[in-house]
């Protein structure tokens, strides 16, 4: 027997009683005249199980209801923004159904939009907005994209879900409650990060440390001091930041207890009895301390590539397994790991997802003019790479926006967790890929997955493709924290990209090609860089030189001020 619900109005059939559930109450307040978010009493109430359903059912959902939620999603959309002069200039006739859509609307990318949404055109959208998130495109240039209210509310919803996630190692298991102490080293509005973050809050009732009013127009790092400092005296159950940021934070924090003083800080009595404790456990077990003696954390939130790279670091230093989330200031919420912290699965409800295969990702790349063909969710196959397509829903104004992701879809299935959705990893930046001789395709995660490998400890690190003698390499500026051979570096390095990639492997054995070349620069060199930038009043995003094919004045700056 088939149930019915309603999706945000929109009226949908559903296979069983708890997909029912997680309709009704994840979409209720979607309706019509809801303007801002409040504390969910099911967190104040401690009524675990419809908390559950209410933001973790969609990972009871087929695949075909999955895709029913997407289409009947979409079509709203299209009722919403079609009379709008910013859709109708892609969308010239109203489509009646997907295929139609698809078959259209061109795929579209920032520049599509750069104009009117680069000055805040609030006349050409089809909903006023409620706020505007920023972020940094590879120029520099920040894009600007309108949030609508529904949308909002949709993307904080989501990242409820990615706490109660976060927080437990069982499917059904709510572990927070009213009171949650989230410490974050997140970017303040206006990036995406901190909007959502600030309207997570009063949803959990939660306590945010540092307090996010303080620190608009502060020093990320000072933020981040501050919160530790905060968090000694107030304790934490909960962190969220990338996974780099949080070892560094890890080792730093063991570095300086060599250093403590007995400071007034130090002395408060809240502060002195944690460190105690602490310390007391430590001797026991003849180890140093580490943060995971001071906190005894439910749950942790990364997200950023490096998650997977900095998984077992994490677990190290903070006692936690780290759940991996995904996103972008365009599309909001994409996907998140479930409880068993492995594949990632969509949300249904933040953006209509297509798919470009790679193949058709590299002829687009080769002719700029070429459209390439989608394949929505359920045409994807495992093992495949793909670039990332959104639709915004919620009034929001994308259509079929390329955002330039590679993603890899791991599995069809979780069958360990009973998820029956496509299973998903990030991948790199689609413009980041350093291609050798048409041969191979380096990505950052690689790059830096092989860093990581070779036990080597370093700063910070930037790669791009150079010539030497009119032959492609990959050079990797690094900073390291040791005293090492740059000589014995490139040659493990070399070594662990033969192990991660098979064509890298094949370069070597099959061409006779070895294309790492190291620059090993001062210590302190991306710290100087830092400041510089920041001296000039660079956004947060262009502080620190890109990982992956950094300009020719990037790399000549972070080698004059080393």
């Amino acid at each position: 027997m088939r149930r019915y619900g309603t999706l945000a109005g929109v009226p949908l059939k559903l296979d069983d009683t708890k997909t029912r559930i997680y309709n009704e109450h994840l979409y209720g307040m979607l309706e019509e005249g809801r303007t801002m978010i409040t504390e969910d009493e099911l967190f104040r109430l401690g009524n675990k199980e419809k908390a559950w359903n209410k933001y973790c059912g969609f990972l009871d959902l087929s695949l075909s209801d999955f895709m029913e939620i997407q289409e009947q999603l979409l079509m709203k959309q299209i009722d919403t923004v079609y009379n709008s002069p910013l859709a109708r200039k892609f969308m010239p006739q109203k489509p009646t159904n997907v295929s139609e859509f698809r078959q259209m609307v061109s795929l579209t990318t920032y520049d599509d939009y750069a104009g009117p949404l680069g000055g805040k055109n609030e006349d050409v959208l089809a909903v006023k907005p409620y706020c505007w998130a920023c972020t940094s495109g590879r120029g520099g240039d920040s894009k600007w994209v309108p949030y609508t209210h529904r949308a909002i509310e949709m993307f904080a919803m989501c990242n409820v879900a990615i706490v109660i996630l976060a927080c437990t190692a069982n499917k059904g298991e709510v572990n927070i409650s009213n009171g949650l102490r989230v410490l974050y080293s997140l970017p303040a509005p206006p990036y995406m990060s901190g909007i959502i973050n600030e309207l997570l809050a009063p949803q959990l009732g939660a306590r945010l440390i540092p307090p996010s009013g303080n620190y608009g127009d502060t020093d990320f790092e000072e933020k981040i001091r501050d919160g530790f400092q905060m968090a000694l005296r107030t304790g934490v159950d909960m962190l969220s930041s990338t996974a780099g940021v949080l070892v560094k934070m890890g080792e730093r924090f063991t570095e300086s207890l060599g250093q403590l003083k007995l400071s007034r800080q130090v002395l408060q009595p809240a502060i002195l009895w944690r460190l105690i404790i602490a310390w007391l456990r430590c001797k026991k077990e003849g180890r140093p301390m580490l943060p995971k003696d001071l906190w005894s954390l439910k749950g942790l939130a990364c997200y950023g590539m490096d998650t997977s790279i900095y998984r077992e670091k994490v677990k190290y230093y903070w006692g936690k397994e780290p759940l991996e989330m995904y996103g972008a200031t365009e599309a909001g919420t994409i996907a998140t790991q479930a409880w068993n912290k492995k594949g990632m699965t969509f949300f249904p409800a933040t953006g209509f997802w297509e798919f470009v295969p790679e193949e058709e990702w590299l002829k687009s790349r080769e002719n700029k003019d070429y459209q390439p063909r989608t394949v929505l969710l359920n045409g994807v196959k495992p093992g495949r790479r793909y670039e990332i397509v959104i639709t915004s829903f919620h009034g929001m104004p994308f259509l079929r926006y390329r955002l330039g992701d590679l993603i890899q879809i791991v599995a069809l299935e979780d069958k360990e967790a009973g998820i029956r959705l496509p299973q998903m990893i990030f991948e790199s930046r689609a413009d980041d890929l350093i291609d050798i001789a048409g041969f191979t395709r380096l990505d950052e995660k690689t790059i830096w997955q092989a860093i990581a490998n070779t036990g080597i400890k370093f700063e910070d690190w930037s790669a791009r493709k150079e010539y030497e003698d009119n032959k492609p390499t990959v050079r990797l500026y690094i900073e390291l924290k040791e005293e090492f051979s740059g000589e014995k570096l490139e040659e493990l390095i070399h070594q662990q990209l033969k192990n991660l990639s098979q064509d890298y492997y094949n370069l070597e054995t099959m061409l006779d090609v070895r294309p790492v070349r190291i620059t090993i620069i001062p210590s302190g060199s991306f710290q100087r860089y830092y400041q510089e930038m920041k001296e000039k009043g660079a956004d947060l995003a262009q502080l620190k030189p890109p990982h992956m094919n950094a300009a020719d004045d990037i790399i000549e700056s972070l080698l004059r001020i080393s």
